[in-house]
């Protein structure tokens, strides 16, 4: 379905992936996690992108992984074991995908992200809701732990609340998800979409360089013990600051002008 995933080009070098399967509860079927995959691909390899938005159409922003398709692979001789792993492999691909991209990545979240669709808006780089918007991880309800959404989600929240999530299953408000470190605010419906284009505007006006060299860094030095994290963001500062832009960024700076990145 050519539709599947709507790719919008907007001003600023800001790049809007919007999930359009709303019959599907913008589901993460085998044909989404590809038309993500392949978009993710192609804003790290273009030049003129310079952050990207996830959103969504429909009652739903992601439901998770299509438990139907799932259930058809029963069928297979293998009880779907072959099936299984190459969907849970090509979901985690994706969201390593944003994380490894160099262009920042915004989830714009206005309705209901369940299991996987939770575990996507917690792979983004930031994330903003409309109150309308709430969060699950409900695989204990069907005796499916949320095992791959909890690598995501336990890296944004403290592990306590995200225990919570895994073994009630309960249902959370965009307030709580907020309060716990899931999103960065909660916005007004009527005012998500320009708050999101904003800051995603301010982070695209700064140096590609720059902004990619620190997303980068901050997610390897989490992975490291303290004094090897500083051992590591040392020697990233050193790389940086060698760069041309730095130079620019420095000299506009001292200079009280705007930098030419």
């Amino acid at each position: 379905m050519a539709d599947l995933l709507q790719i919008t080009h907007e001003p600023h070098g800001i790049l809007r992936l919007t999930l359009n399967d709303p019959a599907r509860r913008n589901a993460l079927s085998e044909a989404m996690l590809d038309h993500l995959w392949d978009a993710i691909q192609l804003a790290s390899d273009d030049a003129s992108v310079r952050a990207v938005i996830i959103a969504a159409n429909g009652p739903a922003f992601c439901a998770g992984h299509d438990l139907k398709e799932l259930t058809a692979g029963r069928a297979n001789d293998d009880k779907g074991k072959a099936y299984f792993t190459k969907i849970m492999t090509r979901c985690s691909s994706v969201m390593q995908a944003i994380l490894q991209t160099p262009k920042p990545v915004i989830a714009e979240v206005t309705a209901t992200a369940t299991a996987a669709g939770c575990q996507l808006v917690a792979s983004c780089d930031l994330a903003f809701a409309s109150p309308s918007a709430k969060f699950s991880t409900p695989g204990v309800h069907i005796g499916l732990f949320c095992s791959t959404p909890m690598v995501a989600l336990s890296r944004n929240v403290a592990a306590k609340h995200a225990m919570e999530m895994l073994l009630t299953g309960d249902m959370m408000s965009a307030e709580r998800a907020a309060d716990i470190g899931l999103l960065n605010a909660v916005i007004v419906s009527a005012e998500l979409e320009n708050h999101v284009t904003n800051v995603a505007k301010k982070i695209a006006s700064k140096s590609a360089v720059t902004l990619a060299t620190g997303k980068a860094a901050f997610y390897a030095q989490r992975e490291l013990s303290v004094a090897d994290a500083y051992d590591y963001a040392a020697r990233v500062m050193v790389e940086n600051m060698l760069h041309r832009d730095a130079a620019e960024g420095i000299n506009a700076f001292i200079e009280k002008r705007d930098p030419k990145w």
